[in-house]
């Protein structure tokens, strides 16, 4: 028991190039990082390998910190999350100032408990027919949502995400890109600076671009590889895969455009 308690304190989650779950793992001298909601570095896999990176100038002497939790949580549950695995509350200047949050709980109160509720009770799908079963409950809720919840408010930002990904599993490319497309005023608004979770968002939404031949807008959106590629090459090196994925449809998309 106490080894179970250890590991649960002290794992990583291993994503993959999209930043999705895949595992967890255990990295010993990582796990000497302190957690801030508002971290200076966040941590990107290669594979097994894990990478710390800077997400803004760090002063010296000023202490290296990563967050341990989903940062895209308002104050009260990030804290209830940190004190029910870490057995701390942070203090940080984000949790002090409680900023943000009232972008992240914006519109109708009922609304958004229920979409809350709906995203929670996601598992991820095995079948397709459990996709279509995501899709159509996704579809509903932001359906009669419509005007009484912003893009902003986290729960229908998540409720966007898991759409799309319904929609990119079982490719329907167009409506994946209308749902992708409507999360990166958002994404830009949580996410500022040379976060991945950001950069990784813009690639998802100019590949959908790039597949359905809208070049010119691809183009812009992989630009945003102006924003991208230098967000990505500082928290992900440009070395990684994802990194050269990133460049390599970004020249393909020039080349056509090129050609026109």
């Amino acid at each position: 028991f106490p080894l179970f308690l250890q590991v649960t304190c002290n794992c990583f989650t291993i994503s993959n190039g999209e930043m999705q779950d895949v595992g967890v793992g255990l990295y010993p001298s990582m796990s000497l990082l302190n957690h801030s909601c508002d971290p200076n570095c966040v941590i990107v896999f290669e594979g097994y390998q894990l990478l710390l990176r800077s997400v803004r100038e760090i002063q010296i002497g000023e202490e290296l910190t990563i967050s341990y939790i989903e940062s895209l949580m308002p104050t009260s549950e990030r804290q209830k999350q940190l004190m029910r695995q870490y057995c701390f509350e942070c203090d940080c200047l984000l949790c002090q100032n409680q900023e943000k949050d009232a972008e992240k709980l914006a519109g109708e109160e009922h609304a958004w408990k229920e979409v809350k509720d709906a995203v929670n009770e996601v598992r991820y799908p095995r079948s397709k027919e459990e996709w279509e079963q995501v899709l159509a409950r996704c579809r509903n809720l932001l359906s009669s949502n419509m005007g009484h919840l912003p893009d902003t408010n986290i729960y229908q930002l998540k409720m966007l995400d898991c759409a799309m990904d319904a929609c990119i599993n079982l490719e329907s490319w167009e409506e994946a890109l209308y749902y992708g497309s409507r999360t990166l005023g958002p994404y830009r608004l949580y996410y500022p600076g040379f976060h991945p979770l950001r950069a990784v968002q813009l690639m998802r939404v100019g590949k959908l671009q790039y597949s359905q031949d809208m070049f010119p807008q691809a183009l812009e959106t992989l630009k945003q590889a102006s924003i991208a590629y230098n967000i990505m090459k500082v928290t992900h090196g440009t070395d990684h895969s994802l990194m050269q994925a990133l460049m390599e449809i970004k020249q393909e998309c020039e080349a056509i455009m090129r050609t026109q």
